[in-house]
């Protein structure tokens, strides 16, 4: 292992957590950074497995103390990676999977530009109102304000999609899922500097999300978002 970066970021609602979660089932010698946040636990989360859960003057003291790889403010709530995944994750000869948003992702990238970045969208704008609308009633929030307010902040997070080096369009679940794998371990075996010319189906699936060759599938997508298409990627592959 080479100790890659992956960065996946998407709009709360798209499915992204379920989405690493079986990618992490599915590709060996993947770590996964735990988050750290003030806010409150939602439904069954518990503390160390979906997040670290931590007071804002708890937050604030590891900013202080250099503790966070990335961190930032979201809807009123701070959201941080610790260093030492990272650090613990390369002693292992491990990649490192980080599931944080556009902020934390431009952090990321300013420290270490080689990582991978990946930006999940949602189908369409109808799509993820639906999904969030469901998340919302299962939170016991009734609210159709809160429902907007997340609708506007995804499509503010979505014109930051020309900054990702991939883009995979969670549709279906089994698909999109396949697509990740092969990002993943097509970047494998381009920084392992294997002969690439045996691995086909792996790197048209690959190349099939990388940004430059995404852009014509999601016209409709980001119109929906009222996001301008942008003529050039600017992913660091692209």
């Amino acid at each position: 292992m080479s100790g890659i970066v992956f960065i996946i970021s998407a709009p709360s609602g798209s499915g992204k957590t379920t989405l690493t979660n079986e990618l992490r089932q599915l590709v060996p010698n993947l770590e996964f950074s735990i988050s750290y946040t003030t806010r409150a636990p939602r439904g069954s989360e518990q503390n160390g497995r979906e997040y670290f859960f931590i007071s804002g003057p708890q937050f604030q003291q590891m900013i202080k103390s250099g503790d966070f790889l990335e961190y930032a403010e979201v809807f009123g709530n701070c959201y941080g990676t610790a260093q030492r995944f990272l650090a613990e994750a390369q002693a292992r000869g491990n990649d490192l999977l980080l599931d944080i948003d556009v902020q934390g992702a431009a952090q990321v990238k300013r420290k270490i530009p080689q990582a991978v970045s990946i930006f999940v969208l949602p189908p369409s704008r109808e799509v993820l109102q639906w999904r969030l609308k469901r998340r919302s009633q299962a939170e016991g929030v009734h609210d159709p304000e809160v429902i907007e307010r997340r609708l506007q902040m995804a499509a503010k997070e979505i014109e930051n999609y020309s900054h990702y080096d991939y883009i995979v369009v969670n549709d279906r679940l089994e698909q999109s899922t396949d697509e990740l794998k092969a990002i993943v371990l097509s970047e494998r075996l381009r920084h392992s500097g294997a002969d690439l010319s045996a691995q086909g189906k792996l790197l048209e699936t690959a190349e099939h999300c990388r940004l430059r060759n995404a852009l014509p599938r999601i016209q409709d997508i980001l119109a929906s978002f009222n996001v301008p298409a942008s003529p050039e990627g600017k992913g660091i592959n692209a």
